[in-house]
């Protein structure tokens, strides 16, 4: 039965996530060993502890700490039981026939060589038994050659990620380099990860998520995938909305919004502002000061909030976005509780700089492809929701191929109703714009007509970023450098719901004399 009573809010601590230790680190490389486990936690003090998948048995599985250029392998380990305990639909692609507790991880963010990347199909299972194709590895390498950045893992599986990832398998990744150390910035104690994540819960403890869609949908499979799904109930670092002491200093945020489908808009309900630092491809090149904060699924924010002026005072962490209707100030409109109420334990002496770092943005001036790539909403044949890719389902042969080392747009076109944040492996790029258009011309006539002028993203959306939402109705362009490697990624929409079914494409890096053979090839 589900849990219908909201769970009393900032009774628990906010627990500070651990630092994995590797199993042996020499000067060529550093080796690691994770396992995902079935095991049970306590998420809130009312509650029973609650069965989980997690790495290292932990939820959220435990945080990399790893240096720029660092070499390093992790061997994942696959000890899940046999069976899923959330809902299956054996409709989807490649899920009926295959093990249930396929897994595969994806480092989201890393620049990874393709046989490390985590492809959806290169899964594997319990004791890599049984496995995807024939690129499929039980030891992935991370060659770290990118900017100081907060990255993060999880399940990738086909057809199942929004299962396993709403199961627990999700965690931090955090990239240092020199640069950032030599700033300043409020560290040690004061520098806090917080994984942002929402669940639902049964009177047991355990999880809800739905074996159907609201309403249901006639003859549709059971289970079956549904549309959306947002929780009731917000966790942080695996806590239901809890509480963190803190000292009236400066602290630093290193933010991820690990959701399925939920967008946050984070504010703190003293009217403080927050300095944002960075995103998901790491700092700015100078600090934004922003009242708010919108966070949808996969992207990160790196903040500094200084709580030097409230000592004593309880300070909330506000969501100001509801999922398919207004915020309830009694589930979501909440995300913890600061509490200034620590003795300042030394004099504070970090700063907020006004320079941060320079921004390796890709080559404006040489562009090699423009891809316009259309966002489409259709009906499979029960009649649910179909969210497709330029109207491509997941199996399609490959379109999209860039020469590595190109500089390309991506044009993002929104034909949906609904936002959709876009992640494309690989890369880091850089946003360029948004421009709305008439979607219920569109919807009549099948033509764009645009209803506002082209729109620089907003400041603190101009670093670089790896997942960018895209407004319904509306055009974003996005510019990326594909390097260094060769061979197959992916790009898909990160609501998990809709990355499963069907909204997801691979896209091949080729070498630029296999484009020139081709071309041959095609006159001859």
């Amino acid at each position: 039965m589900r849990l219908e009573r909201p769970l009393e809010k900032f009774v628990d601590a906010l627990p500070i996530l651990e630092t994995l230790k590797p199993i042996r680190k020499t000067k060529k490389k550093t080796y690691y060993e994770v396992t995902m486990k079935e095991f049970r936690q306590k998420l809130h003090r009312d509650l029973r502890p609650t069965r989980l998948w997690g790495y290292e048995s932990m939820f959220p599985g435990p945080t990399f700490e790893v240096r720029r250029d660092e070499l390093v392998e992790v061997m994942w380990k696959n000890d899940l039981p046999a069976s899923h305990f959330l809902p299956l639909d054996q409709t989807l692609h490649n899920v009926e026939g295959n093990p249930e507790t396929r897994t595969v991880v994806h480092l989201h963010g890393g620049e990874t060589p393709p046989h490390s990347d985590g492809h959806p199909d290169a899964w594997f299972t319990k004791d890599f038994k049984e496995t995807g194709p024939e690129f499929t590895r039980k030891v992935y390498q991370y060659p770290n050659h990118q900017r100081a950045s907060l990255l993060w893992y999880h399940d990738h599986a086909v057809g199942i990620t929004r299962l396993n990832v709403y199961a627990g398998l999700a965690g931090l990744y955090l990239i240092r380099d020199e640069k950032e150390e030599r700033l300043n910035l409020p560290k040690g104690d004061y520098e806090i990860p917080l994984v942002i994540q929402d669940r639902s819960f049964n009177e047991d403890g355990s999880l809800f998520y739905p074996d159907q869609p609201d309403p249901p949908i006639p003859n549709a499979p059971y289970p079956s995938v549904v549309p959306f799904f947002c929780g009731d109930t917000i966790l942080v670092n695996g806590k239901v909305w809890p509480y963190l002491e803190v000292e009236p200093r400066k602290y630093r945020f290193r933010i991820l919004n690990a959701s399925n489908t939920r967008n946050f808009t984070l504010s703190l309900d003293s009217g403080q502002p927050f300095y944002q630092i960075g995103s998901d491809g790491g700092l700015f090149s100078k600090p934004v000061k922003v009242e708010s904060i919108d966070m949808h699924p996969a992207e990160r924010v790196d903040i500094i909030v200084d709580f030097s002026r409230y000592k004593g005072e309880e300070i909330i962490l506000k969501n100001g976005s509801g999922c398919g209707g207004p915020v309830d100030p009694e589930t979501d409109g909440n995300v913890m509780q600061f509490r200034v109420k620590r003795t300042l334990d030394t004099p504070d002496t970090s700063i907020i700089p006004k320079q941060l770092d320079d921004l390796p943005l890709p080559p404006k001036d040489a562009i090699q492809t423009v891809r316009n790539l259309k966002l489409i909403g259709s009906q499979d044949e029960f009649g649910r929701p179909l969210l497709l890719l330029d109207n491509q389902m997941w199996d399609d042969p490959v379109t999209e191929k860039p020469r590595v080392g190109d500089t390309e747009i991506w044009v993002f076109v929104n034909t949906t109703a609904f936002a959709h944040p876009m992640h494309v492996h690989l890369v880091q790029f850089q946003v360029l714009s948004h421009q709305a258009f008439d979607l219920d011309h569109y919807n009549e006539t099948g033509n764009i007509v645009f209803t506002g002028p082209v729109m620089a993203p907003a400041p603190n959306n101009r670093g670089l970023k790896d997942t960018i939402t895209v407004p319904p109705g509306s055009v974003t362009k996005i510019i990326a450098k594909f390097s260094p490697y060769t061979g197959t990624y992916v790009w898909h929409c990160h609501i998990l719901e809709h990355e499963d079914y069907d909204m997801m494409r691979p896209f091949e890096v080729v070498q630029k004399k296999q484009i020139r053979k081709r071309k041959n090839e095609q006159n001859e």
